[in-house]
């Protein structure tokens, strides 16, 4: 004879009364972990790559953390290897004695085809590695770079004056939408 499934004596399995919390954002790769605001204020940024960082495990944890800042940091390439320069990622809160230093050099991970056309295109007068962004993917740390040419000061004026028009024209959209 078959089991009847909603049999009234045997009782139902307990739901779970909270919902599980979830991860992270950073640590999930929702958001970035670091954004260099200054990158794009000071230079005109070009072509992207993302690159793999080296990076010890209290790093990575601080990163987590939100302990990272981009905001002086820099890529140097020397000797076919990519290097990050005066990123500040902050001590890990319950790390030890083996804590990592706060503005070590880290390798930056890249396909060899990718540093060659960088070697290529930093060599142009003007022309540098700026990081913009730290995120994770995949619970791997990644950094995105940008080769970027300063900008003077006019410059930076220009890109202010753009900023505020398209601001303005915004704000006049709004106020004839709303009438």
């Amino acid at each position: 004879m078959a089991r009847s499934l909603s049999n009234p004596t045997v009782p139902a399995p307990p739901k779970p009364s909270a919902k599980p919390k979830d991860r992270d954002p950073v640590a999930s790769g929702l958001r970035d972990a670091a954004f260099n605001r200054s990158a794009s204020f000071n230079y005109f940024l070009s072509d992207r790559f993302e690159a793999g960082v080296a990076l010890r495990g209290t790093e990575v944890k601080s990163i987590r953390e939100g302990k990272a800042n981009l905001k002086d940091a820099y890529g140097l390439l020397k000797d076919g290897e990519c290097f990050l320069l005066n990123a500040h990622i902050g001590p890990f809160s319950h790390g030890n004695a083996m804590n990592h230093e706060s503005l070590r050099t880290r390798k930056l991970l890249l396909h060899r085809r990718e540093i060659d056309k960088l070697e290529g295109l930093t060599k142009q007068k003007g022309y540098t590695l700026i990081p913009v962004k730290l995120y994770f993917r995949n619970g791997r740390v990644k950094c995105e770079l940008a080769l970027a040419k300063g900008k003077q000061d006019w410059d930076k004026r220009a890109t202010e004056r753009a900023r505020e028009g398209d601001k303005e024209a915004r704000a006049a959209i709004a106020r004839s939408q709303r009438s």
